[in-house]
């Protein structure tokens, strides 16, 4: 085009009245109201170029774009925290508030002293059937009530939470392990020795769900998890040296090692209930529960019966959704199958290597010390690792792993060789409740998270129970050999409810 046509163009465009080309306002907007069932589109925008979209996604009818399916390095991710009305909420970190040193410190005393308690049956169980002259099925039955007690406590730990705290619940199941323990440093009758383990078993149903959470919800949540499960082993790894050595060297009956978990359930009581006194305050999580008891205040008898009854029917729709979400029972099937391995492996082992491998009881008595230490280097040295990686695909490796020295174990014939595979199959485990812990946190909503992952723990950790008893039966029946096929079983349904877990989605906002 010619200078001479461009500018007559421009002589044209410049002559009109541009003033009655400007846009006009309408008049009047008319307002759109949309009902509840009519979901609300800002637009449907198509973004599809030459039959796709831009982003190489496809676009449902509607116009919303369809969500990716992540993979399984994608949801290892952490997500966005966020509230019941859908906004961001900041994630504290261990030392954000500052209290929360104290009350990481607090959660992994309280797993110490698990740990101390859970692995001493192990190296126990021979001078339990001496002293009370009974059988391996016999002495399996205080698997059967801490398992009852691990479950009963499912069906009210969030109760027990919203109404009276974190801090009062956790010095309640301090109080429920203490009442525990008096029986068994008395060294009560056998039946009074199987309520104290119903006990037991309540008691550490609730700090590690309690537990859980608080380290789920923090920054960094596998490495806390990992720290916490780790000082569980810790104390796993010490409390069959200490029984040994006592009830071997010093010559003291079995009765007398509960002095030391009696004395660090005391402390445990004290500090816990110190350290989360004031944790919904800080945290803002019990502003409705408080609201609540507020208003109950100036009502009349009458309005805070009614409003009793309302929270207690919101606390069983919670636990009735928890019971019906898939995560939920996969995940409960996953721990009861990870926690019936760990607590056969370690309470069984011994009376393998005496009965099978004719060990000598003083010195294979320390095996379950080696296993419990190869549980507590695994949670402190893997969960790292597990993060980076991803805690989807990290934990298949190494439940695969485990079955395979476990296999080990069942067939070299030699004491040294067996010993050091069982510590091998413990440093495997080890990252793998901190892992699962934080995949099923991050699949489940906060507001649930208290009851569902509660449901987990409890109906979960009872596997600890019913896979040892089972063990101790087959045991009497036909050898103790039977505990190598139970556990790789085991391992088999673990692989098996992992892999069927539902993928939570990863956020992309």
């Amino acid at each position: 085009m010619t200078s001479y046509a461009l500018g007559a163009l421009i002589d044209v465009e410049s002559s009109e009245n541009t003033s009655e080309r400007l846009p006009v306002a309408p008049e009047r907007a008319f307002p759109r109201t949309y009902s509840v069932q009519e979901p609300v589109e800002l637009a449907n925008i198509n973004t599809k170029h030459n039959g796709s979209s831009a982003s190489g996604n496809a676009s449902t009818p509607s116009g919303t774009r369809t969500p990716p399916t992540p993979s399984e390095l994608e949801i290892s991710r952490p997500t966005t925290p966020r509230n019941e009305d859908n906004s961001v909420e900041a994630m504290q970190s261990f030392s954000s508030p500052p209290m929360n040193r104290f009350r990481m410190l607090s959660v992994c005393l309280l797993n110490f002293g698990n740990g101390l308690n859970d692995s001493a049956p192990g190296a126990l169980i021979p001078y339990i059937e001496k002293h009370y002259d009974i059988g391996y099925a016999t002495v399996s039955l205080i698997f059967v009530t801490n398992a009852v007690g691990f479950i009963l406590a499912a069906f009210f730990v969030e109760a027990l939470r919203s109404r009276l705290g974190r801090g009062r619940t956790l010095m309640i199941s301090q109080a429920l392990i203490i009442c525990g323990y008096i029986p068994i440093v008395c060294t009560a009758p056998f039946p009074a020795i199987i309520c104290s383990f119903f006990l037991l078993g309540l008691g550490i149903a609730i700090n590690l769900s309690l537990s859980n959470v608080f380290c789920a919800n923090l920054q960094n949540a596998t490495a806390l998890l990992g720290v916490m499960h780790g000082s569980y082993g810790l104390g796993g790894t010490i409390g069959p040296l200490i029984a040994t050595a006592m009830v071997t060297t010093g010559g003291l009956i079995f009765s007398r090692y509960y002095f030391l978990t009696l004395a660090i359930a005391f402390f445990n009581f004290c500090f816990a209930g110190w350290s989360f006194w004031h944790f919904e305050a800080e945290t803002g999580q019990n502003l409705l529960t408080t609201i609540e008891q507020t208003a109950s205040r100036t009502q009349n008898s009458a309005g805070a019966t009614v409003q009793q009854k309302n929270r207690v029917k919101m606390q069983i729709a919670d636990m009735t959704k928890a019971f019906k979400s898939k995560t939920v029972i996969l995940g409960a099937l996953f721990i009861f199958a990870y926690q019936g391995a760990e607590v056969s492996i370690s309470g069984w082992v011994i009376s393998f290597l005496i009965a099978t491998r004719h060990g000598n009881p003083a010195a294979v008595g320390y095996v379950t010390s080696g296993f419990w230490g190869g549980i507590t280097l695994g949670r402190f040295l893997l969960s790292h690792p597990a993060h980076k990686i991803g805690e989807k695909i990290f934990v298949y490796g190494v439940i695969l792993g485990a079955a395979v020295f476990e296999l080990l174990v069942w067939l070299v014939p030699n004491v040294v060789g067996d010993a050091v595979a069982i510590a091998i199959v413990g440093l495997l485990l080890g990252p793998v409740y901190p892992c699962a812990t934080v995949i099923f946190s991050r699949a489940i909503g906060r507001k649930e998270q208290v009851s569902s992952l509660s449901v987990i723990s409890a109906f979960g950790s009872s596997g600890g129970a019913v896979a040892p008893f089972t063990t101790g039966i087959l045991a009497q029946a036909a050898g103790t050999f039977v505990l190598h096929p139970i556990a790789i079983g085991l391992f088999a349904v673990m692989l098996v409810c992992w892999f069927s877990l539902p993928n939570p989605r990863k956020r992309t906002d």
